[in-house]
């Protein structure tokens, strides 16, 4: 049997709800609209919805606009039925429909990040110790020491030492066998890297160890040292090494395919820097399609470094990454639905309305406060006594009436150069609302993942001028 959910909107939102409404198809869901005879839903209190408010019998939930900031809690007492708030815009009604009641699942993970200090010789213990927190709050699981050819490692016991004490795992990265030896020995957890030169060094102490080739892409040479350690029952992850693009790049994706193919057990660790660090595009899709792979080959641990500022974010979209295609996995599911910690950029739909829709809701307005939307055709801002479109914010100012409110005006140049920035990349914008950058930019207030955790129930933090909003929402 349908559950019947009771959407509640106001005169001026009603008939695109009454659209989307139209064009569900839910054999489970019975949507019926509710105008509760105000012109903004948002604007409306508890008190005005429990007098105007009349609901049908057999309800199973009622559903408020995403803006509205009532009482829920209240409101469902007072009914006797479950009020919820919805998505703050009406365009993402049917994927709310049908998703508000799954909650994804992002605290699995089968992949473990390895985070490199590059220049961990360089530095003193407490300065390792102050970076290895930041890197283990971005999600790294491993705190890796990169050791420096030319950069003698005095204190690499005490680094070892000092990150244990702070509660950190931790591997070291060398050519140096000598390196490789001490840190063994002073209990490092990981080591990066040993051939089948240098495998004895795994005997010397309890570290495990990420096994190379012997020579630049040599796979038998890695093949030897794997069975070395397979009959020695110790743990190990193998690497077959991820080149940069144009340095055999596609070769080494080969590469890790062919190690899994053949050897469908083994641990598998991907290096990923050669591709995040020396290309010069943003990380967060190089990030996505390389945990794509992982995913897909059952690579179980990634090394992962942040020297390049462009790449300042990578350790974090990779937590993210793995965490959202765990659960897309898990599901058997393509990566998408599952957050939008990945979408800095772009959104999957960019404008919440037309600019038909927008010219419908303009012509009716009969209040002078300023609304800001974004469509394809730019930044839309209207009231009672005009609407103007530009997408270009200058533009649009000479048409605003502000007279000496400087607040005001302050106001609508911020929300206006939002607005341009989401119409310029193609990103949701939502009035008094800042942008949101997924994971690489994290800004308290912004629109969370709505199309897969839950919608979010409490207002924006950001600090804003007040300013007038229509008086009395009757």
């Amino acid at each position: 049997m349908a559950k019947r959910v009771v959407l509640v909107t106001g005169s001026l939102a009603e008939p695109r709800v009454k659209r989307i409404v139209d064009d569900l198809n839910d054999k489970d869901i019975e949507p019926i609209v509710a105008n509760v005879g105000v012109k903004v839903a948002a604007l409306m209190t508890a008190d005005i919805v429990e007098r105007r408010l009349k609901l049908p019998e057999d309800i199973d939930r009622v559903i408020m606009p995403g803006r509205f900031r009532g009482d829920l809690e209240r409101l469902s007492d007072f009914f006797g039925t479950r009020f919820e708030r919805g998505p703050e815009e009406i365009a993402d009604l049917p994927f709310y429909l049908g998703h508000a009641q799954r909650e994804i699942n992002l605290t699995e993970y089968d992949v473990t990040i390895f985070a490199e200090i590059v220049d961990a010789t360089l530095m003193t213990c407490d300065q390792i110790v102050e970076r290895a927190r930041k890197l283990r709050a971005d999600g790294a699981n491993v705190i890796d020491l990169g050791c420096l050819p030319d950069s003698p490692f005095p204190h690499l016991e005490d680094a070892i030492a000092a990150l244990h004490a702070d509660g950190a795992k931790v591997s070291v990265d060398s050519f140096r066998a000598d390196e490789l030896s001490r840190a063994t020995r002073a209990g490092a957890d990981y080591l990066l890297s040993l051939s089948e030169k240098t495998i004895s060094i795994a005997d010397e102490g309890p570290a495990v160890p990420i096994l190379v080739s012997a020579g630049a892409a040599d796979m038998e040479s890695l093949d030897r040292a794997i069975d070395i350690m397979i009959a020695k029952g110790k743990p190990f992850y193998a690497d077959p090494i991820l080149d940069p693009i144009h340095y055999g790049f596609t070769a080494s994706v080969a590469r890790y395919y062919d190690l899994r193919k053949r050897r469908p057990d083994v641990p598998i660790l991907m290096g990923i820097g050669n591709v995040t660090e020396l290309t010069d595009a943003d990380t967060t899709g190089i990030n996505a399609v390389l945990m794509g792979m992982c995913s897909e080959l059952h690579v179980t641990a990634v090394l992962a470094v942040q020297v390049s500022p462009h790449c300042r974010t990578a350790i974090k979209e990779f937590d993210r990454a793995r965490r959202e295609f765990f659960a897309a996995r898990k599901a058997d599911a393509l990566p998408q639905g599952f957050g939008m910690g990945l979408m800095a950029l772009r959104d999957r739909k960019g404008f919440a309305s037309t600019p038909a829709e927008i010219e419908a809701l303009a012509a009716v307005l009969r209040d002078k406060n300023y609304r800001i939307e974004v469509a394809e055709d730019g930044v839309h801002i209207y009231n009672r006594n005009g609407h103007y479109v530009s997408d270009d914010p200058f533009k649009l100012y000479p048409n605003l009436q502000l007279g000496d409110d400087v607040g005001h005006a302050f106001y609508l140049g911020v929300e206006t150069a939002r607005a341009e920035i989401a119409y310029r990349l193609g990103k949701r914008y939502a009035q008094d609302e800042p942008l949101p950058f997924g994971i690489v930019a994290e800004v308290p207030g912004a629109a969370e993942d709505a199309h897969a955790m839950k919608f979010k129930e409490a207002g924006s933090t950001f600090a804003k001028p007040k300013v007038e909003k229509d008086a009395g929402a009757e």
